[in-house]
């Protein structure tokens, strides 16, 4: 985990890409997809409506700086769900001993988590993938929580925030110089799709589909993930080489609805395709354009079998 939180998450740096002659890629960074709690926390601390008084007409809201994803990450193979819930239970029971949190019962707290709500979701019935309970504790229950994913159903007082990408622009000029370079780009691909087949995953069927319509047409880019192609599928420089060229890109669920790729694709100037809502329109309401149409296209799964038939009336 070294290379990845270095830079107070960001990661490390990426060399300029060989064509890159204007310098937009010098703000682009190895930045993992499970780490935005580390980013977020080193962008509160230098927040300038921080306080440090916690009292009642100072702080109006409290942030609570708990790593949940990277410490799940590394429980995941634990089976004692006692062990695994254990740091979350003495992080509620530190919570509750704090004057400012008998205020309002922790309703004016709240805590960034960079992996999704699935994985503290944990329930005694349902299959065990390695998740704890963070998420169903009375006391968190009344915290607000930010996630990569919220729970589309259960999710009342959680908030989709978008998966950190590989773009960490530090001026405003930085940013625009990309902006120009993509809306510039050539794309002579009508849709593309980056991943790899997910086998036993009900939610994640549309991806056999996308790979076999992908393989028989010309107008697809594709880049197959997997373990011939794993390397060049976590190297940004050849995700963004596929999403760069082409007009849309497929944007399917995997191990659960949502996807980095989203964003990528959308700071490549590519337009997402989605095939399930819960991907993007009931996740990130505060980020993404209330209209669906001004930035993605939606496939039905009863269109699911035309993809390239649907995409081409765009």
């Amino acid at each position: 985990m070294c290379p990845h939180v270095a830079n107070s998450g960001l990661g490390q740096p990426l060399l300029r890409m060989e064509d890159d002659e204007d310098g937009s890629t010098l703000s682009w960074f190895a930045t993992h997809q499970f780490i935005a709690e580390m980013i977020f926390h080193a962008r509160v601390v230098n927040h300038p409506c921080r306080t440090w008084e916690p009292n009642e007409n100072s702080a109006t809201l409290f942030y609570v700086p708990f790593y949940g994803g990277l410490h799940a990450s590394s429980k995941f193979r634990e089976s004692d769900w006692a062990k695994r819930d254990e740091l979350a239970i003495e992080l509620v029971e530190y919570l509750n001993q704090q004057s400012w949190w008998q205020r309002n019962q922790g309703r004016d707290h709240f805590l960034a988590l960079g992996r999704t709500s699935w994985d503290f979701m944990r329930t005694d019935s349902g299959t065990d993938f390695g998740a704890n309970s963070l998420l169903k504790l009375p006391h968190v229950r009344n915290m607000s929580v930010l996630t990569v994913e919220r729970h589309p159903w259960q999710g009342t007082n959680q908030h989709g925030i978008p998966y950190p990408s590989y773009f960490h622009p530090s001026t405003s000029d930085q940013m625009v110089k990309w902006q120009n370079k993509m809306r510039s780009m050539d794309r002579p691909h009508l849709f593309s799709f980056v991943g790899a087949p997910r086998t036993g995953v009900e939610k994640a069927a549309i991806r056999d589909e996308i790979l076999r319509q992908c393989a028989e047409s010309s107008q697809c880019n594709m880049l197959k993930c997997g373990r011939v192609g794993a390397s060049k599928c976590h190297n940004p420089k050849e995700v963004l080489k596929v999403m760069s060229v082409s007009r849309f890109c497929m944007q399917a669920p995997g191990d659960s609805f949502t996807r980095r790729s989203t964003f990528d694709s959308i700071l490549a100037g590519c337009i997402p395709v989605f095939f399930s809502p819960h991907t993007a329109y009931t996740q990130y309401e505060w980020y993404l354009p209330r209209d669906p149409s001004e930035y993605s296209v939606y496939i039905p799964e009863k269109k699911w079998k035309q993809i390239e038939k649907e995409l081409m009336k765009m």
